[in-house]
């Protein structure tokens, strides 16, 4: 299939509620689409600790190209506004801190005003929005997928689904229950940073509440296997990945 030409930009998005003491707070958020008019599907790409960095903003005109809208939501705007950095230890020191200090409740409502703004653009279909999130964002994803608006998300690598959620409280995992679409689950077995144990048990509260999900576990492939531009990089691990992301985002059609 022909990659199709996307047109980029930045745009802002208006929180439709005060969930930040900053009056009129916008969240910046990177849009890829496709130039030819047409009706599309919409998906929210969400980022690692690192920002809405050249890798994120690669996948999301990777999504705009197999003709999507996609748009990437800076996950980080509270704690620091336009951040966005590489993968050096440091990087990494810097991405954790801002990581912690976000809110779960604040994350699902900058995703929703994303999913609001592409609903509101005209070449976008209105139902059946899909998600892909790496990292942190692969967290976050897992969360994502409880809004009603997501019927197909991609979980990559998200470390901590099972013994945490941003904020504080209950893990993540036990809102497994509240997913309302599919999700497909990616992951390295060199992956120190998610044991075995919660890849399984990740795997069992899906089957528990019968959510519709698949389950990868790649031998050989550590934590970012996806990113091409870590040193972490799986070409073939990355090349499988992205062929079930197209199969799943292709059932929103």
């Amino acid at each position: 299939m022909t990659e199709r030409a996307i047109n980029t930009t930045t745009v802002k998005l208006s929180l439709p509620d005060a969930t930040s003491t900053q009056d009129n707070f916008q969240i910046a958020a990177y849009l890829a689409h496709p130039k030819e008019p047409g009706s599309y599907r919409g998906v929210v790409v969400l980022q690692e600790i690192f920002g809405v960095n050249i890798h994120i903003r690669e996948v999301t005109e990777r999504i705009a190209k197999e003709g999507y809208v996609a748009i990437a939501p800076a996950l980080f705007q509270r704690q620091a506004p336009g951040f966005e950095t590489g993968y050096t230890p440091e990087d990494i020191e810097i991405g954790r801190k801002y990581a912690m200090q976000t809110q779960a409740s604040e994350l699902l409502s900058d995703i929703q005003t994303a999913i609001d703004y592409l609903k509101s653009l005209p070449q976008v279909k209105k139902d059946g929005f899909g998600c892909i999130g790496f990292c942190f964002g692969g967290h976050v994803a897992y969360l994502a997928a409880t809004l009603p608006d997501t019927k197909a998300t991609a979980s990559f690598y998200g470390a901590g689904i099972t013994t945490r959620t941003m904020g504080g409280g209950a893990p993540t995992v036990t809102r497994t229950s509240e997913i309302t679409g599919t999700l497909y689950a990616f992951f390295g077995t060199e992956d120190n940073s998610i044991p075995t144990e919660q890849i399984e048990e990740i795997e069992a509260e899906l089957e528990k509440y019968k959510i519709p999900h698949r389950v990868f576990r790649y031998d050989g492939a550590d934590h970012g296997f996806f990113c091409d531009h870590r040193g972490s990089y799986n070409p073939k691990a990355a090349a499988d990945a992205w062929e079930q992301v197209k199969q799943l985002f292709g059932q929103l059609n």
